[in-house]
């Protein structure tokens, strides 16, 4: 199948991701392209995001409408519905940063909704069995920990609820007229909300402290912990929300394994993620 092929120079860069990069069309104010990282622009990666936005679409669930596949030098991208004056959760602490449990509450009602309903589960693929073949290949995870990570796992309900896969401020966008909208829908499948909830226990409390993570964010370390605990409270209706944060602690490193198993690191980042993964379980084990 041949795809519309599309010249960067003629788009305007609106955005920027850890995975990828966003550009708006000058000559159609509807269009939005989004063009991964290299190592994820192959056309089996973006067909599979592109099906997860129009199933994810199906569900109910709010997101941009996706167009089409387009070919962009010898990767793929997709282009899909602009959002008017949309600005992501992050985005919006960084210009509004006393508004941080305001915006807050915005992910925790979103991601309520989100782990409330029910998913395709003949497209969607389960997320424990997707750890499970990710633990088998865990290499960079010393036996100890990989051990008692497999333990734990093994204890994990497979639910047929929604999750996005990578669930985290960034991939929650506001319109100018205030409605959210879930982005980047790749790792989109289904399981226990833990999963998405440790994912953004781990950015907000490990990532969080690299400058990279701070840039692409538009926030700074204590931030993310203030985020952090104003979503734990809204999700949780609790003020005390220690039981919440032991138990995403507990599927953080899930996250790593899972990520290693979809994009293989180098192997000085295997090192440093064997380090995370160690003072994780050290942590919360």
């Amino acid at each position: 199948m041949e795809y519309r092929q599309i010249d960067l120079s003629a788009w305007k860069q609106v955005g920027e991701g850890g995975l990828g990069k966003t550009y708006e069309n000058p000559d159609n104010p509807r269009e939005l392209l989004k063009h991964n990282k290299a190592q994820m622009d192959d056309l089996g990666t973006v067909e599979r995001e592109y099906q997860c936005a129009k199933n994810v679409l199906e569900l109910g669930l709010p997101t941009p409408d996706v167009f089409e596949i387009v070919q962009i030098g010898d990767g793929f991208g997709t282009v899909s519905e602009k959002i008017v004056g949309k600005k992501s959760l992050s985005r919006l602490i960084a210009d509004n940063p006393g508004d941080v449990e305001k915006i807050a509450g915005i992910m925790a009602s979103e991601g309520k909704r989100l782990h409330g309903t029910p998913c395709n589960l003949p497209y969607f693929k389960s997320r424990k069995d997707i750890l499970m073949k990710a633990l088998d290949v865990a290499g960079f995870v010393d036996k100890e920990d990989l051990a008692k990570i497999r333990a734990f796992a093994s204890t994990v309900e497979d639910a047929p609820t929604c999750l996005h896969g990578d669930f985290q401020m960034g991939n929650l966008i506001v319109s100018g007229e205030g409605k959210p909208y879930w982005i980047d829908l790749g790792w989109f499948s289904h399981g226990d909300p833990y999963f998405d909830l440790g994912h953004l226990s781990l950015l907000c409390f490990f990532y969080s402290r690299f400058p990279q993570t701070q840039e692409i964010f538009h926030i700074g370390e204590e931030q993310f912990h203030a985020f952090w605990d104003a979503f734990a409270v809204a999700y949780t209706g609790e003020k005390d929300h220690s039981a919440f944060d032991a138990r995403a602690g507990k599927f953080a490193p899930f996250d790593m394994i899972i990520r290693n198993y979809f994009i293989p690191s180098t192997p000085a980042h295997s090192g440093l993620f064997a380090q995370l993964v160690h003072a994780l379980v050290e942590k919360y084990y």
